[in-house]
């Protein structure tokens, strides 16, 4: 094991973590599909693998979580206090990487929206920013 330092709990805690289907994106998705609009997720063949794709309007949105992407300003976002010197720049190539997938998408003609996992408990302020996102 490349990491034998590390607790079994949090072994176990960090292996449950999904890379799709979280529950933030399926809330989103769901509040997508009552407001009426059809949607791919997960489409591999665009840059940064968006969640929510919708193909006729160019538009998507990427559900991020807090710590792992790091949303400035949120609480979620800590960094942890234990192997820093892993957990920083593993986290700053996340932070890089977002920052590149979307500039990508918008080259490529697309809208990009980031809807973060802190913003998805008021329901009603999400579905109000997602209709004005996804009304053309």
């Amino acid at each position: 094991m490349p990491f034998e330092d590390v607790p079994d709990v949090v072994r176990k805690r960090m292996s449950r973590i999904r890379k799709t289907g979280s529950k933030p994106e399926v809330l989103v998705r769901k509040v997508t599909y009552r407001l009426g609009f059809r949607f791919r997720i997960n489409r591999s063949d665009l840059p940064g693998t968006p969640d929510i794709v919708f193909p006729r309007r160019r538009k998507m949105i990427f559900v991020h979580g807090c710590f792992w992407h790091q949303h400035s300003g949120c609480r979620n976002a800590t960094i942890p206090r234990v192997r820093e010197g892993y957990w920083l720049p593993k986290l700053e190539r996340t932070k890089a990487r977002d920052i590149w997938s979307a500039a990508q998408l918008r080259a490529l003609g697309w809208s990009v929206m980031t809807v973060w996992e802190c913003e998805v408990r008021d329901e009603a302020a999400l579905e109000a920013t997602l209709r004005d996102f996804l009304v053309d």
